[in-house]
């Protein structure tokens, strides 16, 4: 006995030793494989199914996986392993990145995570502490897709424009770079690449005066700027290159250097390690009405463009531009997809994308040629693509005076959610949206610091003030919507279509499986068949998901992780178009695999009271210009009409306190350290108060709209469908 307790007395220290360092030892161990992820690793990440050591799982971007454990055989025992609550409530788009056992991802403010791929236990997290106020900046909400990892470091792009290096192990701050001009609107929301140890990643903010678009490599180790390439001209072009002297000459005159040109690379990198080529898209001309910008209907090189540059050097090698003259906000931003395909009877290596302007392109990704290209929705913007140079033959003038209905959106038909590739099966698998937009030039445009200058009425998609909120609903249903679409690229059509209720609907996973993975907007994490689109398996989840999912294996067994976090550009602007009763806006990391018996703790969807009466007297014409100055200016971030389909506050619902306060928070930036900035420099006092007005005229239709008696309700919902179309037609008829 007593050698015994001489013999635990000798070996305690050790014991408390273990129980002390032990999982710090651990967690040491885990980041071993961290330091081991370098250029070489990542060149042939094809080759370790189990990791996703890049965004795109490779260079190539297909977001493809190889693992087949989770498959159409015995995909019913999906369930969920774990999930991870952000604390966020605004959008979540990151793909998470797996490597050696550790799962990193992002959440809104450009805040970083590393976790536990087997558990979920939170290793680390890290705030870049981006200030509030920069919020206003980000066009499409405080979102990040992620981060790249290499030698033992963590990379992030920060919506204020920094890009910083963290230890993987620990998430300490190694460096940081910014990577913009100090004070400009310029934001990141991208996930940056690692390519031969430089960090390549661009910006975004076209749609604000200043911004002109570019592309930048930074040396991983220290952070240094190796080289950067500029999308569209500046002042002293011809000083700039023989690239940026050719897109001078496709720009009419110095007005559109007001605003900067636009061009921005915003979101995705793919890479040919065999022809040591670095592609990327790029986005908008600004600003978007191109008669402002472009009076004489030039080109406006490189934006809506396909660019291949040296990945050492970032000399220009070819371009493609998808949609020239952009009068739409078509940017070419989707993502890029690598792969050698059979065409005419012999392989060719090309670059795909399915383009937020409707068609789909497939390009010789040696020297840009145009292979082919086809509508995969319904557009009218363009009659066809010109079969020898892909350019767009278009249906007519852009918009004319009055305005007119264009299909796709200003949101794309296609939006930054990637589609995947399966090689296999040679199918693309695309998010599509589907939405009209009703484009109709500004009257009254002014380029403003620092605020959306778009040179477009987007106060055109507005219903009238005093329209029923259910009509309202019922007519919006009618022409909206969302499919998922399988194509074949070198066929140029679609195998199959999911159709799905709402817009803006998530990315895509594809697995030799033989399945589809897709969060969708109204809250649904679906499975598809790859070769039919039958949905095999689905489960209701109480917030919707626009981020992609992504596939690992940990000792054996398949995981599926996807971030879920309703938001974004449509979610923010959307209003009735994306709105869905009930949604509990928190956000999560959700992580399936089969037999998973977790659960999520109970829903708390947002709840509203009955509007608060509040009084302004306003006549039909205040009215009318509280209308349109909202639809302007306010519901970007509100949504239209006054309706919130996302956590951002719905204004019919504020109290008489914050009414009150109402000019102090728009003109006086009263909340502008919680992201809501003042607009003194855009509006004045009088045209604040007949925003007011119109918000209480909209809380008012609401109130009676919530107190009127339910069998008129039922009536009303009955009816309102039913009129729907006809008011949509007319509608179209106006404006063609």
């Amino acid at each position: 006995m007593l050698s015994s307790r001489l013999r635990l007395a000798h070996r305690l220290p050790i014991l408390l030793g273990w129980v002390i360092l032990g999982p710090a030892l651990a967690g040491a161990q885990a980041f071993a494989g961290q330091a081991k992820v370098d250029d070489q690793r990542l060149l042939s990440a094809g080759a370790e199914p189990g990791q996703w050591l890049m965004v795109g799982r490779t260079y190539a971007e297909d977001r493809f996986s190889p693992l087949a454990q989770i498959n159409t055989n015995n995909i019913k025992r999906l369930g969920l392993a774990w999930f991870f609550a952000t604390g966020t409530r605004r959008g979540l788009e990151a793909t998470s990145l797996v490597a050696d056992g550790v799962l990193f991802t992002t959440g809104t403010w450009s805040r970083v995570y590393a976790l536990d791929a087997a558990t979920g236990k939170l290793i680390w997290s890290y705030d870049p502490q981006v200030p509030r106020r920069w919020g206003a900046y980000a066009c499409c909400d405080v979102v990040n897709r992620g981060v790249a990892v290499w030698q033992g470091r963590v990379y992030v792009g920060t919506l204020d424009g920094r890009l910083v290096a963290l230890e993987a192990a620990t998430g300490k701050p190694l460096w940081s770079v910014m990577t913009v001009p100090a004070g400009q609107p310029y934001t990141i929301t991208m996930a940056p690449r690692v390519i031969h140890g430089k960090v390549i990643l661009g910006n975004g903010g076209a749609e604000y005066p200043g911004v002109r678009g570019y592309v930048s490599a930074y040396d991983g180790a220290d952070g240094h700027l190796v080289w950067r390439f500029y999308t569209v001209p500046g002042a002293s072009a011809p000083a700039e290159g023989a690239a940026m002297a050719q897109a001078r000459r496709t720009w009419s005159d110095e007005r559109w250097q007001m605003t900067g040109g636009g061009g921005t690379v915003w979101n995705d990198i793919a890479y040919d390690p065999q022809l040591n080529l670095v592609y990327f898209g790029t986005g908008n001309p600004s600003p978007w009405n191109s008669v402002i910008r472009n009076g004489d209907g030039k080109d406006n090189l490189f934006t809506d463009s396909i660019v291949a540059l040296d990945a050492d050097s970032g000399a220009y090698r070819w371009h493609f531009q998808t949609t020239p003259a952009d009068a739409w906000d078509y940017d070419a931003d989707e993502n890029l997809v690598l792969a050698t395909l059979k065409i005419d009877g012999r392989p060719r290596r090309v670059v795909m994308q399915a383009n937020k302007n409707g068609f789909f392109y497939l390009l010789d990704r040696a020297s840009g040629e145009f292979i082919s290209g086809k509508a995969f929705v319904a557009q009218n913007w363009a009659s066809r693509l010109d079969p020898g140079t892909g350019r767009p033959v278009l249906a007519g003038p852009p918009y004319g005076i009055n305005g007119r209905f264009v299909r796709p959106s200003v949101f794309g038909a296609h939006n930054w959610q990637p589609m995947a590739f399966d090689p296999g099966r040679r199918l693309a698998y695309i998010p599509a949206i589907d939405a009209p937009f009703l484009y109709q030039p500004e009257s009254r445009f002014r380029a403003v610091a620092g605020r959306w200058s778009t040179g477009l009425n987007l106060a055109a998609q507005a219903a009238p003030a005093g329209l029923d909120p259910l009509l309202l609903e019922a007519v919006i249903r009618r022409v909206v919507g969302g499919e998922l679409i399988a194509w074949d690229p070198v066929e140029q059509r679609a195998r199959w279509r999911a159709k799905q209720p709402l817009p803006f609907n998530g990315g895509v996973l594809a697995t030799s499986g033989g399945m589809v993975f897709q969060g969708t907007a109204d809250g649904r994490f679906v499975v598809y068949d790859a070769d039919r689109g039958a949905v095999l398996w689905q489960r209701r989840l109480p917030n919707g998901i626009i981020a992609a999912p992504m596939s690992y294996e940990i000792a054996g067994k398949q995981y599926v992780a996807v971030m879920m976090g309703f938001g974004g550009a449509l979610g923010l602007s959307g209003g009735d178009a994306v709105l869905v009763r009930g949604r509990d806006y928190a956000g999560y990391l959700l992580v399936w695999t089969l037999d998973g018996a977790a659960s999520l703790a109970p829903a708390k969807p947002a709840r509203h009271n009955l509007p608060e009466p509040f009084s302004i007297r306003a006549d039909s014409a205040a009215l009318a210009e509280g209308d349109r100055l909202y639809n302007q200016h306010c519901a970007v971030c509100h949504g239209a009409n006054v309706i919130s389909a996302s956590a951002l506050p719905d204004l019919r619902y504020i109290d008489a306190e914050t009414h009150r306060r109402f000019n102090a928070i728009v003109l006086g930036g009263g909340l502008s350290r919680r992201g809501m900035p003042g607009f003194a420099d855009l509006l004045t006092a009088a045209q604040v108060e007949k925003i007011h007005a119109y918000v209480v005229k909209r809380a008012e239709l609401t109130r009676h709209a919530k107190l009127e008696p339910r069998w008129w309700t039922a009536v009303k919902e009955f009816v309102y469908p039913k009129i729907a179309p006809l008011l949509n037609w007319l509608q179209m008829r106006k404006f063609g």
